[in-house]
């Protein structure tokens, strides 16, 4: 990404000055001050740390934590970003205030990129966010539609083993284990494929998106590369999507013109078409509304798993006795040739105890999507003022030192035995751990999400011994992207268990 900083030096002179007497006269009226953080130039705020915060926001924030305490200021002319550390202000805010920090910021892009008003996660609360949700819960993500998509989960795993099989019959080939998993069930291959490097261009990207909150109004004429490539990439993402949407249509015209059972083929595509937008006089949603609802479903159902299960299996790798404890689990329940499934995975308390640890340790993204406030919010004595953007730090809580011991091991026996750790994962009692967000915009696919990552793990470690590639260790180093990846993706040897 390019940074022309006499431009933004100017904008941020321009911004701030329309502001600023409105924010001073705020300030004098309040009793409390803001968060504390880095001493502040007047107007500018915090622009001699912007090259640091835009290469590395987390190393910066560990610093400024360090320093200042778990809840820091960073102020860029007039747009002020709260970010919190503590899992006790996590649960005050998203809990016991949860009406309050129920919001998301206004999209800092507009629609010709990605639209966030027009998806679950994104979206500000209101009828339309109520709405979305419902829809998508009631298809997908309730517990009594888990088993309905189980000969999806089969097709996938299938499609896993075989290629799994493939690598070890080829000469013991090393099996690149980034992303093996995909939903999109029965598609043809080449789709799937254009589909999965669209995603992963847009997701490549997200990081960066994060600069245009900084500057909502001129990020588009500081930063016109990066623009640019972002149209592109919502281009060539509808290029592929919208044929999809359009023949998926056209099979449900067919089968309701024949009469045939349209629960046959539920799906969550299939039910964006009859919705109706009731506080835009009842309208249907366009087609490109529903490629970028697709889209999340798609980046938050498919890409988090696949991000997560590469990571757990870096340390079973690294960790053959976990590995092998898990394998004998698993044997005791299912064997070595029966199907394992769904009810399987509730009598297995280690397996469950290994995706926990994958979690904790490696929580699919390190910052949950900002929230903001309507109004001015008292917070530990703290001003949080209206429409600052509230980050809180799920890669750093689960790290914690003061929580976990030693945050930085492998180590699920901490939700096991004597050494078991009481661990509410939505946060609800108390925040120890919050991988899917807490409060009101907990990640409503958190059931489903755990489902597949239990039953994939548990096929793969059934039916195939994963190791290391002789003369290379294994890099557990971290990037930031939608998801944190491997900076180096995990390859592995697989051999077929014995049956």
């Amino acid at each position: 990404m390019e940074y022309s900083w006499s431009i933004i030096f100017l904008s941020l002179c321009f911004s701030a000055v329309i502001t600023i007497f409105i924010t001073q006269t705020k300030t004098k009226k309040t009793k409390h001050s803001l968060p504390p953080g880095p001493p502040r130039i007047p107007i500018l705020g915090h622009i001699y740390l912007l090259r640091k915060f835009l290469i590395n926001t987390e190393a910066l924030l560990n610093v400024l934590f360090k320093k200042y305490g778990p809840i820091v200021t960073f102020r860029i002319g007039s747009s002020t970003s709260i970010f919190i550390a503590s899992h006790s202000l996590a649960h005050e805010a998203l809990i016991q205030n949860g009406a309050a920090f129920n919001y998301r910021p206004g999209p800092v892009t507009p629609s010709c990129i990605f639209d966030n008003s027009y998806t679950d996660c994104g979206s500000s609360t209101g009828n339309r966010w109520r709405f979305l949700r419902r829809n998508l819960t009631s298809v997908v993500l309730i517990p009594s539609r888990y088993k309905s998509f189980g000969g999806a989960r089969r097709w996938v795993l299938q499609v896993l083993n075989d290629s799994l099989f493939k690598y070890h019959v080829e000469s013991g080939r090393a099996v690149p284990c980034g992303r093996p998993l995909s939903i999109c069930h029965k598609l043809d291959e080449k789709i799937i494929k254009k589909i999965e490097e669209t995603e992963r261009a847009k997701l490549a990207k997200f990081e960066g998106l994060g600069v245009f909150s900084l500057f909502p109004r001129l990020g588009k004429f500081i930063f016109r590369k990066s623009w640019h490539e972002m149209v592109n990439l919502r281009s060539k993402q509808l290029s592929v999507l919208l044929p999809l949407i359009k023949a998926s249509r056209e099979r449900r015209e067919k089968v309701k013109q024949e009469n045939q059972d349209e629960n046959s083929f539920i799906s969550y595509i299939n039910s964006l078409f009859d919705l109706e937008i009731k506080e835009e006089g009842g309208r249907k949603l366009v087609d490109k509304e529903i490629a970028t609802l697709i889209s999340e479903v798609l980046d938050a159902g498919s890409d988090t798993t696949s991000t997560l299960f590469e990571w757990i299996m870096a340390n079973l790798i690294k960790n053959q006795n976990i590995q092998e404890k898990l394998y004998s689990e698993i044997q005791g329940v299912v064997g070595s040739t029966e199907e394992i499934k769904e009810d399987d995975l509730e009598k297995m308390p280690y397996l469950k105890a290994v995706v926990l640890e994958g979690l904790r340790l490696h929580p699919p993204t390190h910052f949950v999507l900002p929230h903001t406030v309507k109004e001015d919010i008292v917070l530990n004595g703290y001003l949080i003022p209206k429409n600052a953007l509230v980050n809180f730090m799920v890669g750093e809580m689960g790290r914690d030192p003061k929580v976990w011991k030693d945050p930085m091991e492998f180590k699920p026996e901490r939700f096991l035995g004597d050494e078991r750790q009481e661990v509410d994962i939505t946060g609800s009692k108390e925040i120890k751990m919050m991988p899917f967000s807490a409060g009101r915009r907990i990640c409503p696919g958190l059931g489903l999400g755990t489902l597949h990552m239990e039953y994939f793990l548990a096929n793969a470690v059934r039916d195939f011994k994963w190791m290391g590639v002789e003369g290379h260790d294994v890099d557990m180093s971290e990037r930031m992207e939608f998801t944190v990846i491997m900076v180096t993706p995990l390859r592995a040897h697989v051999s077929p268990r014995p049956k």
